[in-house]
């Protein structure tokens, strides 16, 4: 088990949550998984104690204190919580503390399904403290995939094991996504460092799949030897080549004169480009197979969860009321037509990210446009030359969106 700290636990209980996971040790001899404590991701309610991403699902660990130690904890989801018989009344009214705990394993399942990561079954785990020696739950709580307990190690993993059963085993490279989307700060691990922890090369699956045959034996007839040619057929054959030779030196020109006189037809780069009246100066492009490395935020998230062909970017210059503007153009070429649709969801919500500028730097407060166009999604970020963006320049950010990102 690997523990990546992003933050405090929001409950006490927490402390608890954090020694029983750190108990597991690292490696997959007992447990395996990464978990991600102090973790709030991007559209969950609440913060979270813990969230577990295990080689065959993934935990939801919210902690519940209680007011004071108990020996029997009744527990259902849908009904009073009693503490050795007296009904826990919490003070904003609700029955029990698990409604929004699974409030917040909904959210986090709802957003490894936007990002469109591999799915893997999203269960929720409720730690109650300071210490329960009993929790009492009902089968049909049982079967729905949430479990009440005091966190210490036993109890964690027992958990861990019932829980997380999906047929199919996360690789290391989904792992990575996954983390990626569930975490609000920082960058996940590298795949291969992850192959420690339980989760299994992408390769392996294919390779233990794998049918093999027997190859029938061929009674093919020996091979009979070639007949060497005579010496004199060699002698003629390499005074032919001599011949050739000879005739090549002659007729290919040396240094002092051009094989061709005729200069070659070059293509004419444009110097400007002209949209809706608006002049355009183009001045750099780059071209980067691995889309998620420039992006950042939620589309950066979607982007390392997704395929993506390429990202083209590319900057013009422009003037507008007599002041210099600096345009960025970018074009994400994805799978299909789908994937570009979701990625454009994801682009449109205000405070999701984007694409940072040439310099690795995003464009402070930039007017932004966006569109789809097939499998390509398309965007245009404007500020003012040397300085932020404002709303004056939404109007041009529209208009660099009919720009070629390539030229």
């Amino acid at each position: 088990m690997r523990l990546i700290r992003l933050g405090a636990e929001p409950s006490a209980i927490g402390a608890d949550v954090r020694a029983a996971l750190t108990a597991c040790g690292a490696g997959a001899e007992v447990l395996g998984g990464v978990a991600l404590t102090g973790v709030q991701p991007p559209d969950c309610p609440v913060p979270l104690d813990a969230i577990v991403v295990l080689p065959k699902g993934v935990l939801v660990i919210v902690g519940v204190d209680l007011p004071d130690p108990a020996v029997k904890l009744e527990a259902p989801l849908g009904g009073q919580w009693k503490i050795d018989g007296w009904p826990l009344v919490s003070q904003d009214g609700a029955p029990n503390p698990a409604t929004e705990a699974v409030a917040a394993a909904t959210a986090v399942a709802q957003r490894i399904q936007a990002m469109r990561a591999e799915p893997l079954p999203v269960s929720t785990v409720v730690a109650v403290g300071p210490f329960v020696s009993q929790v009492v739950q009902p089968t049909v709580d049982l079967n729905r995939g949430v479990r009440v307990l005091h966190p210490k190690p036993s109890t964690v993993l027992s958990a861990a094991r019932e829980l997380a059963t999906s047929t199919v085993p996360c690789t290391a490279d989904h792992a990575v996504k996954l983390l990626a989307i569930l975490q609000n700060t920082g960058t996940p691990p590298e795949a291969r460092s992850l192959l420690a922890e339980g989760f299994s090369d992408a390769v392996s699956p294919d390779l233990a799949s794998a049918s093999t045959m027997l190859i029938p034996k061929v009674n093919a007839k020996p091979l009979v030897p070639r007949k060497r040619l005579p010496w004199l057929y060699v002698t003629a054959g390499a005074l032919v080549a001599l011949i050739l030779l000879a005739w090549l030196l002659v007729a290919l020109p040396g240094d002092d004169k051009p094989a061709d006189a005729t200069p070659a037809p070059s293509t004419t780069q444009p110097t400007t480009v002209v949209v809706d009246g608006t002049t355009f100066v183009p001045k750099e492009m780059k071209k980067d197979k691995d889309c998620q490395a420039p992006a950042f935020g939620d589309v950066k998230a979607w982007l390392i969860a997704n395929e993506c062909g390429e990202v083209l970017r590319a900057t013009y210059e422009t003037t507008v009321k007599d002041k210099q503007a600096s345009v960025m153009v970018v074009d994400l070429d994805l799978l299909d037509a789908p994937s570009a649709k979701a990625l454009h969801s994801v682009v449109a919500q205000p405070g999701s990210g984007g694409v940072n500028g040439l310099d690795g730097k995003p464009l402070e407060n930039a007017a932004f446009a966006s569109r789809l166009k097939g499998s390509h999604v398309q965007l245009a970020f404007v500020v003012w030359s040397g300085g932020a963006g404002d709303q004056s320049l939404d109007p041009v950010a529209k208009q660099a969106l009919r720009l070629p990102a390539t030229r």
